[in-house]
């Protein structure tokens, strides 16, 4: 049987998955319904697969080996702790990291 990860997720990522969604539906709310599945199915893969995502270019300035996961213009930005992966923010890809807080604790 496959190892299971624990997936937490940090309030910055639910605050940054909500105001995309709430971005998305001012122009199409079924758009956004489909973007918000997509990006909790993928969320979901990492419970077993954690370190399919490519490690980000920022990493190097930001001290830990981040990954990320693309659904169109959006990058869910995580990183992998012994056995579990920290979701720490969703952002759209044109925006910069090094400027970014990345370490909110999770949520729940």
């Amino acid at each position: 049987m496959a190892k299971r990860y624990r997936v937490d997720i940090a309030a910055t990522a639910e605050r940054d998955i909500v105001a995309i969604r709430d971005h998305i539906t001012v122009d199409n709310a079924v758009a956004a319904g489909k973007w918000v599945a997509a990006v909790t199915r993928q969320l979901a893969s990492l419970e077993s697969f954690p370190l399919r995502g490519a490690v980000i270019p920022e990493a190097r300035f930001l001290g830990a080996e981040y990954r990320q996961l693309l659904y169109g213009s959006y990058r869910t930005i995580y990183r992998v702790e012994d056995d579990r992966g920290l979701v720490v923010r969703v952002l759209h890809g044109a925006r910069n990291l090094e400027q970014l807080n990345i370490g909110d604790p999770p949520s729940g």
